[in-house]
């Protein structure tokens, strides 16, 4: 194999990490066997991940990988640009794809009728495209593109869960989501009408001479305000609890895993490598914003959680408080934060997607979620609460699993910016992920079971997805560095901002 046979194979990758899902999702429709239909889709996601793992590689080798649409050049033509950051993103989001899509055999025809699963994986093939796409794009206008195919395939997910109250939450959903789509699509428009183009790179250069005008001051707010109600930044994001509680457990799997993770990401390139570090944070100040809201779903998230009585919810509240972590690291804006925050993507993917599959497992069993039912199913089912433990104390943040990672360059951050009290909170709100979890913990082990149930281990199937995620957590607890050095690489990227030189395109 020639070298440059690879190297324009390499070149391909990024074109063909968007379109193989999109061509495969209506083959799904046409296919409308559920055998069949999640063969292909395995197939396809695998495949997505090989792609995804060859990009992040080439990009820690090589530098940025570009697409050009057409053979049209930037800006004038759509690219799609991969750097490290939206590498390890794509890893993420294709690689929690592929796992949660192994279980769907085993958990789907509980709570989704069979008539329809080739309607689900149509669906998630269509909503993995938008995720891929929105993290490729090298322009702002196919981000939102992008943006409304994950989240109509997104509510079509959550409708197809097995109550009425799903269709009611996938509404919800739809409304707050079309508000968030708006506000970014006005701060898009803002930013082309100053600078006449939508090309990432160009309008990083270009918006440096309009930085004192008040128009990309409401740019950046809306840009903010939208990718903060798909991030699910509280108080913000109050659609979530519903839309996974209600939605099949797959999906809830699915979506809490790579759904806010790209939004954040879309942010984190907005604030960083859009606007800059010098703008958005030494002049506007947006950490005096994105701190407290942080700070407050940190701690919201996590009290709320306490007091839940069904298990989906109580881990649903238990991602706003997730979210919040994420996002003080951008607010920090120093070296070790933006590391923390972009750790705790994979991290939060890795345990939350682990967890809400060990509750596809219960509804497999049990056909509930509610605390009451699961008492005493720590014997019964020994393997999957195992599983829900191990994957609760990476929640809380204990050294050796990949929550403390990400928590220990967060606490980093805080003290590095000065913020002695930033870090004390870190450490207060993770004794509140101690309290839910243990009131998980406290029913499936130390309560009886209801008298005469029998219930059997989750079927393998199930169970081997589910200790790949949560048996992740331990692994990149122990070796952290593994995700600790891109992590590392790709906030150094973020806090050079802008490129500085000519526009890409000349004058506009």
């Amino acid at each position: 194999m020639s070298a440059s046979w690879v190297a324009h194979l390499e070149s391909q990758l990024p074109a063909i990490q968007v379109v193989a899902p999109m061509l495969t999702a209506p083959v799904c429709v046409l296919l409308r066997r559920s055998r069949a239909a999640w063969m292909l889709a395995m197939t396809v996601t695998l495949g997505s991940l090989l792609t995804s793992l060859l990009m992040l590689r080439h990009v820690l080798l090589h530098g940025a990988l570009s697409y050009q649409m057409g053979g049209w050049a930037p800006p004038w033509g759509i690219e799609l640009r991969i750097e490290v950051l939206n590498a390890f993103v794509l890893v993420i989001v294709s690689g929690i794809s592929s796992v949660v899509l192994s279980a769907a055999p085993g958990s789907l025809p509980k709570e989704v009728p069979e008539e329809r699963h080739y309607l689900f994986y149509a669906a998630f093939l269509l909503c993995m495209t938008g995720l891929l796409g929105m993290t490729s794009a090298g322009d702002v206008f196919n981000v939102f593109v992008f943006l409304e195919i994950s989240s109509l395939s997104s509510y079509t997910l959550v409708a197809l869960g097995p109550s009425r109250r799903a269709l009611v939450a996938a509404f919800r959903y739809l409304i707050v989501g079309t508000m968030g789509g708006t506000f970014l699509l006005l701060g898009i428009g803002m930013l082309y009408m100053m600078t006449g183009t939508l090309n990432i790179v160009d309008l990083g250069i270009r918006l440096v001479e309009v930085q004192g005008d008040r128009t990309l001051l409401v740019a950046l707010a809306c840009v903010v305000v939208g990718t903060s109600i798909k991030l699910a930044l509280f108080p913000l994001g109050l659609w979530l609890p519903n839309a996974y509680t209600f939605a099949p457990a797959e999906v809830s799997a699915f979506l809490a895993a790579t759904a806010t993770k790209v939004s954040y990401y879309v942010l984190a390139r907005f604030l960083f490598l859009i606007f800059g570090v010098s703008l958005a944070f030494d002049r506007l100040h947006f950490d005096h914003v994105l701190l407290p809201m942080a700070l407050v779903a940190m701690f919201v998230g996590s009290l709320v959680a306490i007091f839940q009585t069904d298990l989906k919810r109580l881990l649903a509240y238990s991602s706003l408080a997730q979210v919040g972590y994420m996002v003080l690291g951008l607010a920090l804006a120093n070296r070790s934060g933006l590391t923390g925050g972009i750790v705790h993507l994979f991290n939060h993917a890795l345990m939350k997607s682990g967890l809400f599959l060990v509750l596809a497992a219960v509804v497999l069993r049990l056909g509930a979620t509610r605390l009451q039912d699961v008492r005493g199913l720590g014997r019964q089912m020994p393997w999957t609460m195992a599983a829900f433990v191990v994957g609760g104390l990476s929640l809380i943040g204990v050294p050796l699993t990949a929550g403390f990672v990400s928590k220990w360059y967060l606490v980093q951050g805080a003290l590095e910016s000065g913020r002695p009290l930033v870090a004390a909170l870190i450490l207060g709100s993770s004794l509140l992920a101690v309290v839910y979890v243990w009131r998980v913990v406290e029913e499936i082990y130390f309560q009886p079971a209801p008298e005469g149930r029998q219930v059997a281990e989750a079927p393998l199937g199930l169970l081997v997805p589910i200790w790949l995620l949560i048996g992740g957590t331990v692994v990149f607890g122990i070796f952290g560095s593994a995700t600790a050095d891109v992590a590392r690489q790709a906030a150094d990227l973020l806090l050079q901002g802008p490129p500085v030189g000519p526009a890409l395109g000349g004058s506009p």
